[in-house]
């Protein structure tokens, strides 16, 4: 089939229409040009050049190493957003070794970005100072930052409400009948792993009153939830909340070496619902993070501001969803 049979066949026009679209020919209505340009791009066709949307201007977006999924979740969903509005995304990934916040801020500054979205930056680490971004606020440049808010910004913040996210993973525990819940995640000096351990204790105190509370921080990564693990399983928790999938993966891995099933002898649930997590052994039951709908407010956020809107500099809080799977069961004694 030739590319204006095929093209025609999919937008439900002529072969003569997409012709004068390709050929940028007016006498044709607006929505049936961009059914023959959504043709297009959706059967990899190169846009002619006359055709092809300029940019509006560059967006920076920092976001920290890509080893765990979340965070290239949260990049493609900025990234789609932001082209979808006409702006062009630059892409900066910091990794340890590697080029700081701070020199990957200059060297957007110097290519002359529009705004700024940070996902995870220093704003969520509470011994990080905030200087960095009132600066660029002074410069009235706009950002938007997610998952840390840091009182003295004056920006909008986009967090997923790790809070609830808590209460539901402990009152799912409470129903299958654990009372002795663990909880492993990050480093204590961020932000969300402080809303975190607020919230699981708080969920504690609220469905288990006097139960004891087992929690403990360390790297967001496989090896740290295995080493959170080891420690919870020799204290007999039953089940484990993590602060992050990776991290529940390595629970998983804990439990195993210790010669426990999971979920039979032990329950386990992460956080994010990042990709793939659906398919581990067993598939796990997360805390889902909304991250389309937090990536469309981070983006909305900057773009408000860049086109001269009012815009609230407050936090947002996007509520979870608990993602039932087969990593968790009822307690020991309770089938």
């Amino acid at each position: 089939m030739s590319r204006l049979a095929d093209l025609a066949q999919h937008a439900g026009v002529s072969e003569a229409t997409v012709s004068r679209v390709l050929n940028d020919r007016p006498g044709v209505a607006t929505h049936t040009r961009q059914a023959v340009l959504t043709a297009l791009d959706v059967l990899g066709y190169e846009r002619p050049s006359k055709l092809r949307r300029s940019s509006a201007g560059l967006v920076g977006l920092v976001v920290p190493e890509l080893t765990n999924p979340i965070f290239p979740a949260f990049a493609q969903a900025v990234e789609t957003q932001l082209a979808a509005a006409n702006y062009t995304p630059v892409l900066c990934t910091q990794v340890p070794g590697g080029v700081h916040e701070d020199e990957y801020v200059q060297m957007l500054l110097e290519r002359g970005v529009a705004s700024i979205i940070f996902i995870s930056g220093y704003h969520a680490d509470t011994r990080a100072s905030i200087e960095r971004y009132t600066t660029l606020r002074e410069r009235n440049l706009p950002i938007t930052l997610v998952n840390g808010w840091r009182e003295g910004i004056e920006a909008s913040f986009i967090s997923h409400d790790d809070i609830a996210g808590m209460l539901l993973a402990v009152r799912h525990l409470r129903d299958l009948g654990h009372t002795r819940i663990g909880l492993a995640t990050g480093p204590q000096r961020y932000v969300p792993v402080q809303r975190k351990v607020q919230g699981y204790q708080e969920a504690l105190a609220q469905l288990l009153p006097g139960a004891e509370q087992f929690v403990q921080t360390t790297l967001f990564t496989v090896e740290g939830g295995q080493a959170a693990g080891r420690k919870l399983l020799d204290q007999g928790v039953t089940a484990v909340v993590c602060g992050s999938d990776i991290m529940a993966l390595g629970v998983v891995r804990s439990a195993r070496q210790a010669g426990l099933r999971v979920p039979e002898d032990v329950s386990v649930i992460g956080s994010d619902d990042s990709q793939l997590i659906g398919f581990t052994d067993p598939p796990l039951t997360t805390v889902r993070q909304d991250v389309p709908a937090m990536s469309e407010a981070a983006v909305t956020a900057v773009l408000e501001e860049m086109q001269g809107e009012p815009v609230a500099h407050r936090e947002y809080l996007f509520a979870p969803e608990l993602i039932l799977r087969s990593s968790t069961g009822a307690a020991r004694g309770r089938a």
